[in-house]
């Protein structure tokens, strides 16, 4: 069984060094939606809708986190660290019973479900698994069960980069800019630009 391993540990500085207020994933989405969402549960939501099992790594202090996963009957495990290979081998450890892992990042709310399902069917061809777009590595980063040893001795902030690195990558070259698209700063959520099935239109 493969599943999706949600990165949601991180500080988000760079979000409140630019006047961000709180952890950028709390968030809302879009301010004219008539169900607003922040942009942990955007992203959770294109998740939970891949049909594949989903288990969040966030930090304890972020209840608001908390407590969507526990809306949507989703589990988490709680990390001190914001350290991205932390991140990764706790949600690798407390998954036990999965031969194969998506890693996927909280504030990458655009990427549509076909890209986890292509990523995860290339894990039967191969051992690490990554979409691009115009020779841009994007996310999710799928990896079959002979990684997991050494998913679970991540450490510091670098992610997998040096297993990515040290190992050969499927690659999938794909026409959808959403799988390099991330929010990092408050500006780009009052200029949003709209995607729809992946791909990038101008705002209105």
């Amino acid at each position: 069984m493969t599943g999706i391993i949600l990165l949601a540990a991180g500080s988000g500085n760079r979000f409140t060094a630019a006047g961000g207020e709180g952890n950028k994933l709390n968030a809302v989405l879009s301010q004219t939606a008539e169900n607003p969402a922040t942009i942990f549960e955007t992203t959770l939501g294109q998740l939970i809708a891949s049909g594949m099992p989903v288990h969040v790594v966030t930090r304890p202090e972020n209840g608001q986190v908390q407590a969507s996963c526990a809306n949507k009957e989703v589990p988490f495990t709680l990390a001190e660290s914001a350290g991205t290979g932390e991140s990764i081998a706790a949600g690798v450890r407390a998954t036990p019973e999965w031969d194969g892992w998506l890693i996927h990042l909280a504030d990458m709310p655009f990427v549509p479900v076909e890209v986890f399902t292509a990523v995860a069917s290339g894990l039967q061809q191969a051992q690490i698994v990554r979409p691009y777009w115009q020779h841009e590595p994007g996310h999710p980063v799928g990896f079959a069960l002979p990684m997991r040893e050494k998913l679970l001795q991540l450490r510091g902030d670098h992610g997998a980069r040096e297993l990515l690195r040290e190992n050969e990558v499927l690659r999938l070259n794909l026409n959808i800019p959403a799988v390099i698209a991330d929010i990092d700063l408050p500006e780009q959520l009052r200029n949003l630009p709209l995607f729809q099935n992946g791909q990038r239109h101008a705002a209105s």
